[in-house]
């Protein structure tokens, strides 16, 4: 049996021009060229597309499809286009959370989980990065009608209580290059002046914490509140959205236990 030396000069062998693509697999390489087409289409690509674009034979791209579908990486849409998949999201939220020393998805999961299990109601546990808004964690609520909340989804920079409070906590250069970009309106209530959105997220930094009463959807209410690390950089934000029309003492008891638990992931970070 021959052993293949794996000491210091063998991995420098291996980082030698050329090496990276000669110990490639091809198929995966296959797969890599695929998903990469369908980034770049929002709209989705049938199977006659992507043989175009990748020049492959039918049989092969179905066949990348089909086990990328199955393992939820792709999705087929009603009319036969296909697109990125949930599961490519998951995945990036884990990504987002390995990004830093802290593992911040691992430390607030349990305190999720245990609020969402008091309340009844979905609680989302979300991030701002250099793409926008990104929901890290997540936990299902079991009340009738608790709104369902899912790690990897991607939400607007400047509509809904998570939102608004990352932006608000973010330095004033950095806020000001969020909010020269377009701001779109989802509904009536969704802020889309610049001046008007710089008075509310001042608004938010002196309370502490946010409120949506139906900035993404007219039906969604939410309130957010921010953790912090031990030297007091605002990481994340712990939000619970609720339907419109929960009564005032319901509200406030989500608004007041969003608040606690913010808390007490603030007090778990680490030194």
């Amino acid at each position: 049996m021959e052993f293949v030396n794996y000491g210091p000069q063998a991995l420098i062998s291996e980082l030698e021009p050329g090496a990276a693509t000669k110990h490639t697999i091809p198929v995966i390489d296959r797969m890599m060229d695929l998903l990469r087409a369908l980034e770049q289409r929002d709209s989705g690509m049938t199977i006659s597309d992507l043989i175009g674009v990748l020049g492959q034979p039918r049989t092969t791209v179905y066949r990348i499809l089909n086990t990328l579908q199955h393992h939820d990486m792709v999705r087929r849409d009603d009319a036969g286009a296909y697109h990125l998949g949930a599961r490519l999201l998951t995945l990036a939220s884990h990504v987002a959370s390995r990004a830093s020393d802290v593992d911040l998805a691992a430390i607030a999961q349990p305190f999720i989980d245990k609020l969402a299990a008091e309340l009844g109601d979905g609680v989302k546990l979300s991030v701002i990065d250099n793409e926008g808004i990104l929901v890290l964690a997540a936990s299902q609520g079991r009340r009738e009608y608790a709104l369902t909340v899912a790690p990897g989804q991607r939400m607007p920079i400047h509509a809904g209580a998570a939102s608004k409070l990352l932006l608000a906590y973010l330095e004033p250069e950095e806020q000001d290059r969020w909010i020269s970009k377009p701001l779109s309106a989802f509904t009536s209530r969704t802020v889309t002046d610049p001046k008007r959105l710089r008075s509310e997220l001042a608004r938010i930094r002196r309370l502490g914490w946010a409120q949506d009463k139906g900035e993404n959807a007219p039906s969604i209410h939410a309130y957010a509140a921010p953790i912090f690390t031990k030297a007091g950089k605002m990481v994340g934000a712990v939000s619970v959205p609720f339907l419109s029309g929960t009564e005032p003492a319901r509200m406030e008891i989500i608004r007041m236990a969003a608040i606690e638990t913010a808390a007490a992931i603030s007090q778990a970070m680490p030194a």
